[in-house]
């Protein structure tokens, strides 16, 4: 196991520089997910990890050791990519001790880590099969095995559950975080599905057009967004937003709908803001009028989107209820779960 430290990293293709300056410290052991849009330099970041892309400027430390100029194949790190990159030509058992091969290792010792990596993965029935036999969340499995036989100081993941359907995704999140548990080896992730961060990190990274947002534990960033961005892209059914202007009795709407403030708040008077709250912390009863637009049963609850002041907002509840189209509710938040964001700089209010 091992830390990585990326010291003021940034990567130009050309004059065009796509990662400004990033500093990110992954400690020893941890699971780091890189979250944000397609563009926002999550890949290319991970990619300079491996090696795999070259670093304009800044360095990247592995366990305290400056690998820049390192070779991929001598930082000891293993990569799981999106596309699984298995060789058809070659059995489960060939793919997972091939790297092991190349590095002449005793063939005991490649029958025993491919075993011992099988058994942790659920492959045992499998090693003599191609990957054409086998489903897509089999061959994943076969390529973190591969990885795994190695023993690296880092796992690299790069968007590694795109191609699975939504059941087996659910699936290979739990068994990559097991996997984590019980080898405890430094793991940074590669997703644009904020689920999959929520669910699988440590800490989440948030990333956008090549800046750090935002660091921080899944439950941080989403009970603490540092700006509209973050605020926005955590969460789904992702927060409500409203733009109005403070007021001495809480915040004004452009239609004149008034929104109410918690008594300790730093909003001034006149003030531009963006209101936010979660679609959970805003509840049906005596509050603020609003008329259905649309009502969407899960299950387990309901997501109510509404009109609100002329602007859309959702609202969730557990409760079965019978509503119609453009009927009339009240919606009130939660006071203690209200965001407030300065509409101008996009940044949150302390």
């Amino acid at each position: 196991m091992a830390s990585v430290t990326i010291k003021n990293v940034k990567k130009n293709y050309g004059n065009l520089e796509v990662v400004h300056g990033i500093d990110l410290r992954i400690e020893d052991g941890s699971f780091v997910v890189l979250l944000g849009p397609s563009g926002c330099g999550k890949s290319t970041l991970l990619r300079m990890i491996a090696g795999l892309e070259t670093v304009t400027s800044g360095d990247i430390e592995i366990d305290g050791k400056r690998v820049n100029d390192v070779h991929p194949k001598d930082r000891n790190i293993a990569m799981v990519f999106q596309n699984y990159a298995l060789y058809a030509h070659m059995k489960v058992r060939d793919n997972m001790s091939f790297a092991l091969k190349l590095a002449r290792r005793p063939q005991p010792e490649i029958d025993e880590k491919v075993k011992w990596a099988a058994r942790i993965l659920n492959l045992e029935p499998y090693l003599d099969r191609y990957p054409r036999e086998l489903s897509g969340g089999q061959r994943q499995r076969v390529a973190m095995g591969r990885a795994i036989v190695r023993n690296p100081a880092v796992f690299l993941f790069d968007e590694p559950l795109s191609n699975l359907d939504a059941k087996l995704r659910v699936q290979m999140r739990t068994e990559i975080k097991e996997l984590h548990g019980r080898l405890k080896t430094t793991t940074v992730y590669v997703t644009h599905d904020q689920i999959e961060a929520m669910t699988m990190a440590d800490k989440i990274v948030i990333l956008r057009d090549g800046y750090i947002e935002q660091e921080g534990s899944p439950l941080e960033v989403y009970d603490r967004p540092a700006n509209l961005f973050v605020a926005e892209f955590i969460g789904s059914p992702s927060m409500n937003l409203m733009r109005g202007e403070a007021t001495a009795e809480g915040v004004r709407l452009a239609d004149g709908t008034l929104l109410p403030l918690p008594k300790l708040h730093k909003a001034k008077p006149g003030q531009k803001l963006v209101y936010g709250i979660r679609p959970e912390h805003l509840a049906l009863g005596t509050g603020t009028p609003a008329k259905v637009n649309v009502v969407e049963p899960t299950g387990p609850e309901m997501h109510i989107y509404a009109d609100l002041g002329g602007q859309e907002v959702c609202a969730i509840t557990q409760d079965r209820l019978a509503l119609a189209r453009e009927q009339a509710i009240e919606l009130s938040p939660r006071l203690d779960k209200i965001h407030l964001f300065d509409a101008e700089s996009g940044k949150a209010l302390a």
